[in-house]
């Protein structure tokens, strides 16, 4: 895999922010991918044509609306200093903390890291909320984040 070094990633203050700072040992295993990696696994994974969640086309997965059983309200929980991601996201996503995910912002940008960090510093990689997709290796189920507070629990065909 290609990675950048995090401290070469343009948004690398989401996770160094001082109102929210990631643990080194944490900081370690969040990955930016380079761009020509994000792009692949985008185009394998969420959209062969559309560079971004705005601009999805119709035979995309994400833009299927039988594909997302629910949406959430994900907004009150990163406002509130003590609550982790919402129990409905939890509940969708009953995966082990080893499990790789990608946090996918838009074609050319793409995080990768362990469901257990991202469980704990999910607030941090939703500094960046238009429409960033997280998606597990090998797992179906899916979430859809959006600006206006709400996350789609879904699963990918």
């Amino acid at each position: 895999m290609s990675y950048l070094p995090l401290e070469q990633y343009q948004r690398k203050w989401i996770f160094t922010h001082q109102s929210m700072p990631v643990p080194e040992q944490d900081l370690a295993a969040i990955k930016p991918m380079d761009q020509a990696r994000a792009a692949q696994l985008w185009k394998e994974n969420i959209s062969a044509q559309s560079p971004d969640a705005d601009r999805l086309s119709s035979s995309d997965w994400p833009s299927n609306d039988s594909n997302w059983l629910q949406s959430v309200d994900w907004m009150a929980a990163w406002e509130d200093d003590e609550q982790g991601l919402p129990e409905e996201v939890l509940q969708h996503l009953d995966w082990q903390d080893d499990v790789t995910v990608y946090f996918c912002y838009e074609k050319y940008n793409v995080i990768e890291t362990k469901w257990l960090i991202f469980k704990k510093h999910w607030k941090n990689f939703l500094f960046y909320d238009d429409g960033p997709i997280l998606i597990g290796r090998r797992r179906n189920e899916a979430l859809w984040f959006d600006s206006e507070g709400q996350v789609k629990l879904g699963k990918r065909d």
